[in-house]
């Protein structure tokens, strides 16, 4: 027999601190915390000096957990900036990369062998490198180096998953010293307390039937989900969902972003796993029998998250959640309503953060390890499995 979705394991202290090894739900709490103090850190390391910088173009190195930040980066600067953005996991970096340019690379660890490559790859070219990670590692000696700007963040009680505000914070305090977006001080202060109000609301301490996260967590757990970004960050934030309920979480998830995905997502509620269809999970057939008809696959669900700030442009989502309805398909809403697209993206990815923490709980899982992972990472080398 499979492992059982126990949500009332969600709302037991004693079980989530046993099965919480690596701390998981408090690193997330602290999101807030990682940004405030990242402020100071970047702040200290001299990250002002891109001001100064006027460069051609931008390239963000980052891999595995930390790629999230580069995602980040890139919608913040489009349409701002006529400055080309670009973003590397590995491999080498572009061909147009040289002295009159910028590479921001990050890497939690300080040791991801992508990350690293190629920051020693743009100090070889010459380019100004900003790094952020852990202090004394082997990014900051690249960075060190090359004369370059190195952010230190710590590293202790979280990883790459549940550190992205402290390694997002000086990629964002960088995009403002280059001119490719406006993020002040102001903003940031807004962020982080969108991360502290959000955490208070999805914690541990706030029981099932008025939690967010530990709501989406259980509609997740006997669904196959699809995540459906809208705005300014809905690519962002549905594909850092779907990374999240996959690697954390343990549940594969197909994700997608309007206006681009919205007929593939639609096309799915007549599909195989839509109300009604044999052998799919949205069968009401009571007399089903799972030994002569075989198992039901678990059932379709649309999680949307959604931009529900004031103005127009919101007709196409909600055209998609009623037409999901009208099919059978079940919903489950995020919504965020904060008045900049920057704090809506940090509401988005502190829920879903949390309920694929939740989701791992709940069946059991320690949400900060994998037998699997540890074995890729055995075959490949530490350094080289991100994230």
């Amino acid at each position: 027999m499979g492992a059982v979705f126990d949500e009332a394991r969600l709302d037991d202290e004693g079980a989530l601190v046993a099965l919480d090894s690596g701390e998981t739900l408090r690193a997330l709490a602290g999101a807030g915390a990682q940004v405030r103090r990242t402020i100071a850190a970047a702040g200290e390391a001299g990250l002002d000096r891109l001001r100064d910088v006027g460069p051609r173009g931008v390239v963000v190195a980052a891999a595995g957990g930390s790629a999230a930040v580069a995602e980040i980066f890139e919608a913040l600067s489009r349409g701002a900036s006529a400055l080309p953005v670009q973003s590397c996991s590995s491999g080498s970096l572009p061909g147009w990369v040289g002295a009159l340019d910028v590479v921001l690379a990050v890497s939690q660890s300080g040791r991801a062998a992508g990350t690293l490559a190629l920051a020693a790859e743009a100090a070889r070219r010459g380019a100004f490198l900003v790094t952020v990670g852990a202090a004394d590692s082997p990014l900051a000696d690249v960075c060190a180096r090359a004369h370059g700007v190195h952010v230190p963040i710590p590293v202790e009680g979280s990883s790459s998953r549940t550190s992205v505000w402290a390694q997002a914070t000086p990629a964002l305090l960088a995009a403002d010293a280059m001119g490719l977006a406006s993020v002040s001080l102001e903003t940031l202060g807004a962020l982080a307390d969108v991360l502290d109000r959000t955490a208070w609301e999805v914690g541990p301490a706030s029981e099932s039937f008025v939690n967010p996260a530990k709501l989406l967590a259980a509609d997740l757990a006997e669904s196959t989900p699809i995540v459906l970004g809208e705005g300014a960050f809905g690519d962002v934030t549905a594909r850092r969902a779907a990374a999240m309920f996959g690697r954390t979480g343990r549940v594969p998830v197909a994700h997608g972003c309007l206006p681009d995905a919205a007929s593939q997502i639609v096309a799915c509620f007549d599909g195989p796993l839509a109300p009604g269809q044999s052998g799919g999970g949205g069968s009401d057939d009571i007399f089903a029998d799972p030994f002569l008809d075989g198992p039901t696959r678990p059932p379709l669900r649309l999680v949307m998250l959604r931009d529900t700030s004031p103005g127009d442009g919101h007709a196409l989502a909600e055209t998609i959640v009623s037409v999901a309805q009208d099919a059978g398909v079940r919903v489950s809403l995020v919504d965020a309503a904060a008045p900049e697209p920057l704090l809506r993206l940090a509401h988005h990815v502190a829920v879903t953060d949390f309920a694929a923490t939740y989701v791992a709980l709940g069946f059991g899982f320690d949400p900060a390890t994998s037998p699997h992972v540890r074995l890729l990472r055995g075959a490949r080398g530490a350094e080289n499995t991100p994230g």
